[in-house]
This record gives C-alpha cells, structure tokens and sequence, in this order.
C-alpha cells in the first residue's frame, strides 16, 4: 500500500517496468530484477510491460504521474539504466513523497531520466492507460 500524500489520492502514481528480451533478463547482469519489482510494489502499483522497445537504457522504469500529478500537469518520467537498487531506492522515496507533479524526485535520478522516442511514448500509453 502506498505511503505519503497520496495514499489515499484515487488515482495514485504508478510505476510499468520493462520485463521482456533485456530488460530484467539475464543481459542485465548484477541486479536481482525480482527484488527490484518487489521492492517498487512496496511503494506503488506496478505493471510488468513486455518489451518497451528502448533495449539500450535496460533496464527501464516509467514513473507515472498520480491523478494529482496530472492535474498539476506532470507526465510520464522514463528512467534508464536503472541497475542498482540506490537507484531503486530513489525511486521508491519519490513515488512515496508522491512522483511527478506532486514531488521533486532526488537529484541523482536526473542521471536516469531519458525521453524515448515519440513511437514508443505512444505505444506505452496506449498499452498501459
């Protein structure tokens, strides 16, 4: 169950993480990728996507943004290379303090924000609301 502001918000931040060809897979090598999906659902909703057709920022987490985020008119933050669970961890104390929009995310996590390509982004979007 969420922690923070938005506990009780109906539409609480959201994190999809790619879990297909590299994302999570054995080509990422030295990160529990279980761990980490586990550790992500002890913050926030999460949805396992298949491939996100960005291999070469595995692996990939989506920060999407609450119903309070998107008033305030946040949208999607992609994350790359997210490989290490300090990073991981980061994105946990985000999505708790209450993701985009609401919350200022941890400096470091601006070393993995990256912007897709445009036939990706909408894809994503379609495939996961």
């Amino acid at each position: 169950m969420p922690e923070g502001p938005l506990a009780d918000d109906p539409v609480p931040c959201r994190v999809v993480v790619c879990r297909d060809c590299c994302c999570g897979s054995a080509k990422v090598i030295g990160v529990d990728h279980s761990a980490q999906v586990a550790r992500l659902r002890e913050a926030t909703s999460v949805t396992i996507a298949a491939c996100l057709d960005v291999c070469d920022q595995a692996n990939v987490i989506v920060v999407r943004p609450s119903a309070a985020g998107r008033a305030a008119g946040a949208r999607p933050v992609w994350l790359g290379l997210v490989n290490d669970s300090a990073a991981t961890e980061d994105i946990v104390s985000w999505v708790r303090a209450g993701g985009p929009g609401v919350a200022a995310p941890p400096d470091v996590l601006d070393l993995y924000v990256f912007t897709p390509p445009r036939r990706v982004r909408t894809a994503q979007s379609d495939t996961t609301g």
